[in-house]
Parts: C-alpha cells; sequence; structure tokens
C-alpha cells in the first residue's frame, strides 16, 4: 500500500493559563493520539498546535519536545477569537505519513473539547 501524508486531529481544554496546565494537556493529549493510532515519531512530518487567545503561559509545542519529539518540525499559532469559542482550548493537527486509510484514523478529542466533534473523536 501506498504511503500518504494523513491529517490526525485533536483537542482538548486547560484547566488555568499556566505553563503546568496546558503542558499537562498537551502531553495527555499528544500521547492519547499516538496511542489510539499507533504512531511512531520518525513517522510524523510535522504538528501544528493551537492554543486559544486566552492561553498564552507556554507554547503547547513544548510539551512535544518533553516527550522527546526532537527532530518532529512543530508549530504553534492561536486560534481565532471566534465569539462562542470553547475556552482554554488546545487543537492538534498531525501530518503523519502511513498506509492507513482515512477511514482508519482515529482522532483524540478529550474533557470539554470532546464538544467540538463528537461525530469524529475517540475519546479518553
Amino acid at each position: 500500500m501506498a504511503i500518504s501524508c494523513r491529517g490526525v486531529r485533536g483537542a482538548t481544554t486547560v484547566t488555568e493559563n499556566s505553563a503546568e496546565a496546558i503542558l499537562e494537556a498537551t502531553r495527555e493529549l499528544l500521547q492519547a493520539i499516538v496511542a489510539a493510532n499507533s504512531i511512531d515519531e520518525p513517522d510524523i512530518a510535522s504538528v501544528i498546535l493551537t492554543a486559544t487567545p486566552d492561553l498564552d503561559a507556554v507554547y503547547p509545542a513544548v510539551a512535544a519536545r518533553q516527550l522527546g519529539w526532537t527532530r518532529t518540525a512543530l508549530m504553534c499559532v492561536q486560534e481565532m477569537a471566534v465569539p462562542g469559542i470553547l475556552p482554554r482550548c488546545v487543537r492538534v493537527l498531525i501530518h503523519w505519513n502511513t498506509d492507513r486509510s482515512l477511514d482508519e484514523l482515529r482522532h483524540v478529542y478529550l474533557r470539554e473539547a470532546r464538544s467540538l466533534r463528537p461525530d469524529l473523536a475517540v475519546s479518553d
């Protein structure tokens, strides 16, 4: 089967705007996505992490580095401040080189972020 670059999504919420809370929630989310999909870090092309405007104590990408993702391209950006946005939310998009089909991908939404995409979510 041919290798394709697939996007695996996930999101979680954070209890407070502190480095500790952001990093803990982001590590939990990344570990859950990796476990649900059996992802090996060398197969990750890149990762985009976003945080809502109310989270600015630390870059969520630091959590990936703490997990040993030292060779992976990481980018952090701020979510748009859309009215009604889910507060204190970290989202991730992992670009993963895999032979899996789109139907085999498992997206992970934790905590209050389960409400974002219940149709796609494999939750904790």
